[in-house]
């Protein structure tokens, strides 16, 4: 696959690495994970402030180049696989960082979220980056802002623009951080995978009410006294999503669930 269908562009300003490293790890780590590393530029800013860093790349070349940069530090591990199909969770709580691709960016912070992580930084397309630091009522708020603000405090540091890249891409990008945080127990949800199947489908049209969205599901004198049938899932709170999802829930209504 070439690097271009990988969609590689890398980062290439020292004062911004400089910014993302310290982002990641302001104080020596004991592990960090560093996934799509490329040429290593900010490998190599990562090395002196962890005690162990596991850089997983994709692209066979740059995994040759890497090994040979880095061969020689005992700190260093160049893993050639695709971060999505790794296990993360084999070398224990770690920092996890990286410039992720467009088409990687939200499945990598996915599975980033099912981990035990300590911190992650990740530079990704400004407008990912918009989608999960949305708050309700903004057009870019919607499930994937639910899915991470569910068990991640999630910050937006620090925009880069195309010229800082080589190649320059075509769209701006920002670096976000993530701090866990188990939301889900101060909302009481006992089943997170069954609650966020459930605000999917709130979200499934995101132009409709919950009432037409939760239709299919829930009967309808169920759904008209709700008090907040008739609003649009962008406009909820993650605690208004709780609520409801609890109100209908204890009911167990007729209707197949989520």
């Amino acid at each position: 696959m070439s690097r271009q269908r990988l969609g590689q562009h890398f980062l290439a300003k020292s004062s911004l690495l400089d910014r993302i490293a310290h982002a990641a790890c302001p104080e020596p780590e004991p592990l960090v994970i560093e996934i799509g590393p490329g040429h290593g530029a900010l490998t190599g800013r990562l090395v002196p402030r962890s005690e162990r860093l596991v850089a997983i790349e994709i692209d066979s070349a740059l995994v040759e180049r890497l090994r040979t940069k880095f061969g020689g530090d005992p700190r260093v591990t160049i893993l050639h696989a695709d971060a999505l199909e790794t296990d993360l969770a084999q070398w224990g709580p770690a920092v996890i960082a990286g410039n992720l691709p467009y088409y990687a960016a939200t499945p990598v912070i996915e599975k980033t979220l099912s981990v035990n992580f300590l911190r992650a930084v990740f530079l990704v397309q400004k407008e990912v980056a918009a989608r999960l630091v949305a708050t309700p009522g903004s057009r870019n708020y919607g499930y994937l802002s639910i899915r991470t603000q569910l068990f991640a405090n999630i910050e937006a540091l620090f925009d880069i623009p195309p010229s800082a890249f080589r190649p320059p891409p075509k769209v701006d990008s920002t670096v976000v951080r993530l701090r866990p945080q188990n939301r889900a127990a101060e909302l009481d949800i006992q089943d997170p995978v069954r609650f966020l199947a459930f605000v999917s489908r709130c979200f499934r049209q995101k132009r409709k009410t919950l009432r037409n969205n939760l239709a299919t599901v829930f009967a309808k004198d169920v759904l008209d006294r709700l008090p907040l049938a008739g609003q649009r899932a962008e406009a909820l709170t993650i605690w208004q999503f709780a609520d409801l999802y609890r109100l209908l829930y204890h009911r167990e209504p007729g209707g197949q669930k989520p």
